[in-house]
């Protein structure tokens, strides 16, 4: 890279955190830090809310692994992948539901009162797990465009985007999260466009469509991991979860349903990146987006790494905002106490403390893909304790057995599999993710009946 492109590089991304400063309000009260209110107490607006929950959801490591998948597996890989962000309507749907029937004000309120205090421990230690991941994984994906894996430049930039990120979101919580929100969903969609209209007249719409073979060890496979794990990935990701208890329900269900709709179109065509890099031969890599935007020029490659900063720093900023209503509002509430003014300082030095701690996988590396797959595979026992009590609300009675045997079953089966203690003799056809399906179907059958067979016999 010429001098000057890496002077691009890097006052960009400085450019870009003073900017954000600057747009993101400075919120004193409780409501505008945990809950994003505006400083006359009024929720974020419906199109604030849609554009919100998209965005923070275009996670980088998923742009990135959807174009790898793209580039691996063809258009079942991206369809495959991009199938996950369906599961924002139905944990919308569900949440709907929690919110008219039982009338929940969040997820862990929910649980304590319905399953006990040491249930909703237990799901927000979940909840930590999910969020350490949120830090490193999006702050590696910014870094791979600065410099390779381990490299001072790489770290460098990765430990700088993390400061930026870390300062606007301590200066005004998830209401900073959700106005810049605005900002970068703008920039994100601006910059797909221009790098799709460039990729995608390489090829026929035939061609993209025919790529990949529907078969289980050609991404299939990994197409039917997803789909299970609809009905329990987007309860334990707070950034999407927070957002489903700060307006009024009906509000709450267009903006996830929309946005649920234009994150699998989002993810879908970015993976077409990937296609096109499998059709012209490129070899595979960890990284395809930055492999094409090489192939394509440096500017290309600036408009790789502004789609993936605007995509990261939407998700670091919410994870941040969620990790500090967690332990500074939340669990003050799980202990029978009511946050006052040091709930904010308290939020405000939880997310200094991840910014340090979480960027450490960062700093040795690791697999950004199993970042989705492994904590998706953990909580699936998530699925029976949320949606059972709506669908056969007279048939089971909720129970604490219940609850703790579908969960650390699902703890069990994705230690597990994490670990490799699972014997390679059950995995479910020959492809690379034959066992993860073979642990999830059998995994989610295993949550189920922990959670139904307590809660028959206490109805008997």
């Amino acid at each position: 890279m010429e001098d000057y492109m890496g002077y691009l590089f890097w006052g960009f991304l400085i450019a870009y955190g003073i900017i954000l400063w600057i747009i993101s309000p400075h919120t004193v009260t409780l409501g505008g830090f945990f809950k994003g209110e505006d400083k006359h107490g009024k929720p974020a607006s419906p199109a604030l809310l849609t554009m919100s929950i998209f965005i923070s959801w275009i996670f980088a490591k998923s742009v990135t692994n959807a174009a790898n998948l793209g580039a691996e597996f063809g258009i079942v890989g991206g369809i495959a992948y991009a199938t996950y962000w369906l599961c924002i309507p139905v944990t919308g749907l569900v949440i709907y539901h929690l919110r008219k029937r039982f009338a929940a004000t969040g997820l862990v309120d929910f649980l304590k009162g319905r399953y006990g205090k040491i249930a909703s421990i237990c799901f927000s230690l979940a909840i930590l797990i999910r969020l350490f991941n949120e830090v490193w994984s999006n702050s590696s994906v910014v870094a791979g465009y600065y410099g390779s894996s381990g490299s001072l430049p790489f770290i460098a930039a990765a430990l700088l985007f993390t400061i930026i990120t870390l300062l606007y979101s301590m200066r005004g919580g998830l209401r900073s999260a959700i106005i810049t929100d605005a900002l970068q969903t703008v920039l994100f969609v601006i910059a797909v466009c221009f790098v799709l209209v460039y990729v995608l007249p390489h090829h026929s719409i035939a061609q993209y469509a025919g790529t990949g073979n529907w078969q289980l060890d050609a991404g299939v496979d990994l197409l039917l991991v997803t789909v299970l794990q609809l009905f329990s990935y987007g309860f334990h990701d707070p950034v999407l979860t927070d957002r489903g208890f700060i307006s009024e329900k009906k509000v709450m269900l267009r903006a996830f349903t929309v946005s649920g709709i234009l994150g699998f179109i989002a993810i879908l065509a970015f993976s077409l990146i990937g296609v096109d890099a499998s059709l012209q031969g490129m070899p595979l890599s960890s990284n395809m987006p930055a492999e094409v935007g090489k192939v394509m020029g440096i500017g290309s490659l600036f408009v790789m790494a502004l789609i993936m900063i605007s995509a990261a720093s939407s998700t670091l900023d919410s994870s941040f905002a969620s990790l500090s209503k967690l332990i500074a509002w939340d669990l003050p509430k799980m202990l029978g106490k009511t946050p006052d003014s040091r709930a904010r300082r308290l939020g405000m030095a939880i997310m200094l403390a991840f910014a340090i701690i979480g960027n450490l996988p960062m700093v040795f590396g690791t697999d950004i893909l199993k970042a989705t797959t492994i904590s998706g595979t953990m909580i699936m026992g998530l699925a029976p304790v949320f949606i059972l009590p709506i669908l056969a609300p007279k048939l089971l009675r909720a129970t604490k057995l219940g609850f703790h045997l579908s969960f650390w079953i699902g703890i069990a089966c994705g230690f597990c599999y994490a670990f490799g203690l699972v014997p390679a003799e059950i995995a479910i056809g020959n492809g690379k993710n034959g066992l993860l399906l073979a642990v999830n179907l059998y995994g989610l059958i295993a949550c189920t009946l922990g959670y139904v067979v307590p809660g028959l016999i206490a109805r008997k």
